[in-house]
């Protein structure tokens, strides 16, 4: 870093007053809030078990940055909105990155640059690729304690491909080549479980059934009293995986798609509903239905859950309206009633989206620029560590705050983007935040709430 002292310089009046900016203002940071991403890794330990996981090949003479050092650099980066490797060069002698390491802020060498953190995550092999995810559902498992009964969702995203890069896949509803990582998310806490990185097609069974009974293996060494729901749209309500769920003792709720059988089944149904849609006066008329039915691919019947909604939808080239009715289908193995399971189960479903967000577009997971599919599976364990600190700062804000259910762009914003001033003493290094802050309150209250109780 140059140490070069830029000088002064006046911009117009305020008030009458002369307005003249300067470069004297000390050692600060614009990333203040990297102090709770530090106190949320010191409660939750991600990147210290990823650190552990990794296995490191360099001359043990010749390190000058240690495996979590360069991990929690990487990670705090991504939370604080620099996905990029590259910004690691800019960020490498920031005072508050260089705290959360473990470092100095001052008196402490710089952090690892962009070329070191690319050869981290272009290192890894592809069993150490696989091994990093089960250190995610390690910690998952780990970190929150079940109940008797826990929902897993499991969906996948498209994200665009930079280039070359292995395992991109042309979509051709995006009309674009990407990636369709799969995510996996806890429903209670909303955490995830882990993300695999995957082609842009959609995945047959033969692979739904692998994913999901690993991680169902990897989970019941952490929690073996407790009943595993899994959770997905029709692309995972394949017959592979419901056999393996049958056998495995685990119990599952899939969208399924329509065909002429079922709603042959549902055709007296949907007569009923379209007759007593006439003669009301809603705009839409629901009504739900279960029964037992055989796919010819399938062993055995399964139950099957039918949501009818009858409405009237504009006719094309007409002007009037014609009365339509809507039939969506979810196979389960979960007992209750029709409406029960697909409202209060099967629809709620849709918060997933929004954790995928959270992922995908405010933690910019879909960065994966690299031209290895190892190493993009890399960055997106990196990315999953990051979610992780921010779900943590979010898990210890008071409920009576409003960003308590905030998203993470909001928290960021609002507690991790704050300017701080850094000064190193002989026994003390101290921060000042802006007397300003108009956070500061809750600011501290989440400090002191991340912090391990006890002396």
């Amino acid at each position: 870093m140059s140490d070069d002292t830029l000088l002064p310089f006046d911009l117009p009046s305020v008030c009458r007053k002369k307005l003249t900016v300067d470069f004297n203002g000390g050692n600060q940071s614009s990333n203040g809030g990297v102090l709770l991403l530090r106190e949320a890794e010191r409660s939750v330990g991600v990147c210290w078990l990823l650190a552990n996981t990794m296995t490191d090949r360099r001359d043990r003479s010749r390190i000058r940055h240690a495996m979590f050092e360069m991990l929690m650099a990487r990670v705090s980066a991504i939370a604080c909105g620099y996905e990029d490797a590259n910004d690691l060069d800019r960020l490498r002698h920031d005072p508050l990155m260089k705290l959360a390491v473990g470092r100095c802020p001052e008196s402490g060498e710089a952090l690892a640059s962009q070329s070191t953190i690319s050869r981290l995550e272009n290192a890894p092999r592809k069993t150490e690729a696989a091994r990093l995810c089960a250190a995610l559902i390690d910690q998952f498992g780990t970190t929150v304690k079940p109940g008797r009964l826990e929902i897993l969702d499991i969906d996948d995203t498209f994200c665009v491909a930079h280039g070359g890069q292995q395992l991109a896949f042309w979509n051709a509803h995006h009309d674009e080549r990407g990636f369709a990582p799969m995510h996996i998310y806890h429903v209670a806490s909303g955490t995830p479980v882990v993300a695999i990185l995957r082609p842009a097609r959609t995945p047959k069974g033969t692979e739904v059934r692998t994913v999901i009974k690993h991680v169902t293996k990897r989970l019941r060494k952490h929690w073996p009293n407790t009943r595993i729901v899994w959770r997905g749209d029709g692309h995972y309500g394949r017959v592979e995986e419901m056999e393996r769920a049958e056998s495995d003792g685990t119990d599952y709720i899939f969208g399924l798609a329509g065909n002429p059988a079922l709603d042959a089944l549902m055709a007296e149904t949907a007569d009923n509903l379209r007759f007593h849609h006439a003669r009301s006066n809603q705009t839409k008329l629901r009504t739900y239905a279960s029964f037992f039915y055989q796919a010819g691919s399938w062993d055995r019947p399964r139950k099957v859950v039918a949501r009818l909604e009858c409405s009237l939808q504009p006719v094309d080239g007409e002007t009037g309206m014609r009365q339509e009715v809507d039939i969506r289908y979810v196979v389960t193995s979960l007992k209750g009633t029709a409406q029960q399971l697909y409202e209060n189960v099967y629809c709620q479903r849709g918060q997933m989206e929004n954790l995928i967000k959270l992922h995908k577009a405010q933690l910019a997971s879909d960065r994966m620029s690299c031209h290895s599919a190892t190493a993009n599976q890399v960055r997106l364990v990196l990315h999953t560590a990051a979610f992780w600190l921010m779900h943590g700062v979010r898990a210890a804000i008071p409920m009576t705050s409003p960003l308590a259910s905030a998203e993470f762009a909001t928290i960021r914003d609002r507690l991790i983007k704050i300017g701080a001033r850094v000064i190193e003493h002989i026994a003390r290094i101290r921060i000042q935040l802006p007397t300003s802050c108009p956070e500061g309150a809750l600011f501290r209250a989440v400090a002191l709430g991340l912090m391990p109780s006890g002396p």
